[in-house]
């Protein structure tokens, strides 16, 4: 049998001696090489193509891990095993992350050490018993973890199933007003959840997305919301928030059904940056094209505000409160209200305010040139009666 080509790689000359005073006293076993750094023990494998690399997992040029992952790179034949002083845990998986097939303590028994490289070669792994421990243990925490993490999605997964079944959930108007006379022009359909943990809406659509059913959720809501349009003034319009992702779903204006378009608006949030401006524009075409109207929701807060409104060309503008709140005190959010409101006057955009909260931010609003509103002041969102 040919002999088994060994390279030894550690920064400390006394273990590098002893290692190869071990290797070239066993017959069966050449050494090949001896570096003090990582480089040098890259540099030796990609020349020499050792059967086995002992490693040390601390020395200088990068350190075992990187040095097995370039060893293994030029020497894919390679088995690397990994020496080291060191047992924690993240140490240990670091290597066997890299590639070594066997670690062994430092101070390992000289025919450990030669046993552990035959078994390299026959494909068969090594680990000192104080190594074991410490990944038997690393490997039941994190199942233990991922156990945790998989009833924690579980508990998730069915809160929201709970209220896409309709428990803890209901639908709050909030009237929008022509500022002018004080009539109501339309209402904004708002979800509200009523389950633990208590958090805003906002919280569980984004919840309800990460794991699957934003989708199912907004269209339930949707779906709420427009069964309460037969209970509202004919002459006013219901507004329902959509996310781009159901906006582009085909599945929005079969929930809408037969009902007249002309009375519907979609708003939609900026609050989540949109993926594919094409597909959104090309749904939300649809939607006009049976008659409904587009708005952009919370404007000039989020994602890419205005490439969100000149793309998507809305039909309304409604200005963030993060705007209009304070609004009668800050000569900043004046300005840049005052150049969406003459941008929308220009494009023949309507602009609602949100958020109004005081009579000094609804009078500074309408001295700007707003003609519609809502917010606590005006009214505040509630079931229908």
């Amino acid at each position: 049998m040919d002999s088994i080509k060994v390279l030894i790689a550690d920064d400390e000359a006394e273990v590098r001696a002893a290692l190869a005073d071990l290797v070239t006293s066993e017959r069966c076993l050449e050494l090949v090489g001896s570096a003090c750094d990582a480089e040098e023990a890259v540099a030796i494998a990609r020349a020499r193509r050792p059967d086995v690399a002992l490693v040390d997992v601390k020395m200088p040029g990068g350190g075992g891990p990187q040095a097995a992952r370039d060893i293994l790179r030029y020497s894919p034949r390679t088995r690397v095993i990994a020496l080291s002083a060191y047992e924690d845990r993240k140490t240990v998986l670091q290597m066997l992350a890299a590639g070594a097939v066997g670690y062994l303590v430092k101070g390992t028994a000289p025919d450990e050490i030669v046993r552990a490289v035959l078994r390299a070669v026959r494909g068969q792994t090594s680990m000192s018993s104080e190594v074991m421990a410490s990944v038997v243990y690393e490997l039941s925490d994190q199942l233990r973890r991922e156990e945790v993490r998989s009833e924690q999605r579980r508990e998730k997964i069915e809160r929201i199933r709970s209220a896409i079944n309709g428990a803890g959930f209901a639908i709050a108007f909030q009237p929008i007003f022509d500022l002018r006379d004080r009539t109501v022009i339309g209402y904004e359909a708002l979800a509200r959840f009523e389950l633990p943990p208590e958090r805003a809406p906002d919280a569980w659509f984004a919840e309800a997305a990460e794991l699957g059913l934003g989708l199912e959720l907004e269209l339930f809501s949707v779906r709420s919301a427009m069964a309460s349009l037969p209970l509202l003034p004919p002459d006013v319009f219901l507004s329902v928030n959509v996310s781009h992702r159901t906006a582009m779903s085909a599945h929005l204006l079969e929930e809408i059904g037969s009902a007249p378009m002309k009375r519907m608006v979609a708003e939609i949030t900026e609050h989540e940056p949109v993926d594919d401006y094409e597909a959104l524009v090309a749904g939300l075409g649809q939607f006009r094209i049976r008659g409904g109207r587009v708005a952009i929701d919370d404007a000039g807060a989020g994602f890419s505000s205005l490439r969100h409104t000149l793309v998507l060309n809305p039909d309304i503008i409604k200005l963030d409160i993060s705007l209009t709140r304070g609004i009668d005190a800050n000569r900043g959010q004046r300005a840049l209200a005052a150049a969406l409101i003459s941008f929308a006057d220009e494009m023949g955009m309507d602009i609602v305010a949100e958020g109004i909260e005081t009579q000094a931010d609804l009078e500074a609003l309408a001295s700007l040139g707003v003609r519609f509103g809502q917010g606590f002041y005006l009214a505040a969102p509630a079931p229908l009666r």
